[in-house]
């Protein structure tokens, strides 16, 4: 068989930051940049993935798939959740490529998945639903990997839509796109400081947002209007208090950003992003040093039209909103002003809005 390739973007968070395990909102965007994967069948059960990026192969066999906490646990992990739902995968080969910065929050491990479920489904002429895959794609970070992300980077890699926002439901588990306007482009800015999640403060925040759940009643924060969650404050721990605000509020965010865009409000909904940057760093506390930075200075900036932390925090990139004709400019000056303030380089990338996960 000749050799095939698949593509999947990585996404920015837009507004809706830790809310998909609390069965909230999100709104996201797929990304211009992502994950290729050009590859080919094999005739016996060697599972081979080349990445000149990552300096070495990741070789398995098809029938005996285990985690070796690699790069390769990620690609691997779906093909073994194919195999477990009873998919019928042989072995094969494939060379990956990512102009996805690695460690900047864009969501590069979703991407891998993504674009390995969607190599396999043409390989070998399956048949899965584009939400199947996304599940597949979480299930294989969940059990695989180890790390108990929601449907959010997925979901955003698979529905991807040119000029359109992803909103989705966390709970129902459904997914609609948002018209998103032309005159307007993401500046991701990565901060020098890579994230890393599985088994850190990630899965602390998870199960802190669980508890403060429990202790108000509810299956989750999303049951939890703010008005019920102010009334109940002396009932909880400060702590939890400031995690349950943040999610909360990120809820409301994100519900008021959808009807912003809806309506071409882009001001507005810059301005939501300022605040959830701030109830990142003050109730949720998962933003960095550096990624205050970013945020102040993005915040006195001409053509930026508001900015926050994307992807889980501790690290990352953050992403601004701004007009596109300002792009060069606004580069050239943040990047001048974060060496100042802090002594450190940063990346910036302009991305526009993009298509989900395809066949090349």
């Amino acid at each position: 068989m000749k050799a095939v390739a698949a593509h999947a973007p990585g996404r920015v968070e837009l507004l809706g930051n830790h809310t998909d395990y609390n069965e909230g909102y999100v709104l996201s965007a797929a990304i211009d940049r992502g994950v290729t994967l050009e590859g080919r069948r094999t005739e016996d059960d060697r599972i081979t993935l080349n990445s000149s990026a990552m300096g070495m192969a990741a070789v398995a066999n098809i029938k005996d798939l285990r985690p070796e906490k690699t790069w390769g646990d990620y690609p691997l992990g779906v093909v073994k959740c194919f195999l477990d739902e009873g998919f019928p995968v042989g072995g094969f080969e494939a060379e990956i490529t990512s102009d996805l910065p690695v460690g900047a929050g864009l969501s590069s491990s979703a991407a891998i998945e993504v674009a390995t479920a969607t190599l396999l489904v043409k390989l070998f002429e399956l048949e899965v639903d584009p939400l199947r895959i996304a599940r597949l794609c979480r299930r294989a970070e969940n059990e695989f990997v180890g790390m108990n992300c929601g449907l959010l980077d997925q979901a955003s890699s698979v529905f991807g839509k040119e000029h359109h926002a992803i909103f989705l439901d966390c709970r129902s588990e459904t997914v609609k796109t948002v018209a998103f306007p032309n005159d307007l482009a993401l500046l991701v800015t990565h901060s020098g400081v890579k994230h890393a999640l599985v088994g850190g403060e990630y899965n602390e925040r998870r199960e802190q947002c669980f508890e403060a759940a429990k202790r108000l009643g509810a299956r989750t924060l999303r049951d939890v209007s703010l008005e019920q969650l102010l009334a109940a404050r002396n009932d909880l721990p400060p702590l939890l208090y400031k995690r349950a605000l943040h999610i909360v509020g990120e809820n409301d965010r994100v519900l008021q950003g959808v009807e912003f865009l809806k309506n071409n409000e882009a001001e507005r909904f810059g301005k939501l992003m300022f605040e959830s940057h701030e109830s990142s760093r003050f109730n949720f506390e998962n933003s960095t040093p550096e990624l205050d930075a970013l945020v102040v200075l993005a915040s006195k900036e001409d053509g930026i039209l508001g900015s926050r932390l994307t992807g889980g925090g501790f690290g990352g990139a953050t992403v601004s909103l701004i007009r596109h004709g300002a792009a060069a400019s606004i580069k050239e000056s943040l990047s001048l002003k974060y060496k100042e303030l802090t002594g450190n380089d940063c990346e910036i990338y302009v991305c526009d809005i993009a298509q989900g996960a395809r066949i090349l």
